[in-house]
């Protein structure tokens, strides 16, 4: 027979997970709805104004602008670049995201060393200027679908790495990128988490970065939030534009094409 204790226990163990839909229902709505309410006065704002004076700011020891850079559109074509990179580049032999293109600018326009603005901190130095350029660049495509392209054979290689990094487990928690973002409903916390595996979840989260940080109270880069996603995952860090993250990047990128439109740079908590 079972004590008032027992039955009482097993009455609220029932109840709690006939509720628990509808409570992760509510959920899902407040964050939607907290979520909508920030973006109202996206912060990000500031760093775009930022990113397109530097763009056209003459700076290094150059003296040079930006304004020559080509992101895979023709010099100095902003406009709907974002939405297709990482993507291959004849001048450098390499497929490249937006910061390491950057990174390639900065250098052969203006005469800032490539290698120095790697090692710096991210929201330090130069590295805050890309973060600016970053925000500026992405915003240039918004509302526009990814369409990286896929027709080089180093632009199909680095998908196949991105893919294979993605679903690496391994390190002191058996952890990879597929743990937290390859099936659907899972949540840390309140926080819900895209299947990254699918086109429209991809789009919405490769797509939304750079983003705004209310936590940090800064702006993030991609590359910045996948060297955190690394730390996340007790992994060494990454280097600042390194295949790996380049490569995890063309992965995210193509799973999204032609499905959601970007909305980079966003806002997050």
């Amino acid at each position: 027979m079972k004590t008032n204790s027992t039955y009482a226990a097993c009455v609220v163990a029932s109840a709690f997970m006939f509720a628990t839909p509808v409570l992760a229902d509510a959920t899902a709505e407040g964050i939607a709805k907290y979520r909508e309410a920030l973006a109202e006065g996206n912060p990000a704002e500031l760093w775009e104004m930022r990113g397109e004076e530097l763009w056209k700011e003459a700076r290094g020891p150059k003296k040079a602008t930006l304004e020559k850079c080509d992101l895979g559109q023709g010099p100095g074509v902003v406009k709907g670049a974002f939405v297709t990179l990482p993507r291959h580049f004849a001048d450098t032999g390499r497929v490249q995201d937006l910061e390491s293109r950057l990174l390639t600018c900065m250098e052969t326009l203006q005469g800032i060393p490539a290698d120095e603005v790697a090692k710096t901190p991210f929201g330090k130095g130069e590295q805050k200027n890309i973060e600016a350029l970053v925000a500026w660049i992405s915003a240039e495509s918004r509302g526009m679908k990814f369409n990286l392209p896929m027709a080089h054979p180093e632009e199909k290689r680095m998908y196949e790495i991105g893919k294979r990094a993605f679903n690496y487990r391994g390190g002191t928690h058996d952890f990879g990128c597929v743990t937290c973002h390859g099936e659907d409903g899972k949540r840390i916390r309140l926080q819900d988490l895209p299947n990254l595996t699918k086109g429209p979840d991809a789009a919405r989260g490769f797509g939304s970065w750079p983003a705004y940080r209310v936590s940090s109270g800064e702006l993030w880069s991609m590359q910045r939030r996948l060297n955190d996603c690394f730390r996340q995952q007790r992994f060494p860090y990454p280097l600042y534009g390194s295949d790996v993250t380049i490569a995890l990047s063309s992965y995210l990128g193509v799973t999204a094409n032609g499905t959601v439109e970007s909305i980079a740079p966003a806002i997050k908590r």
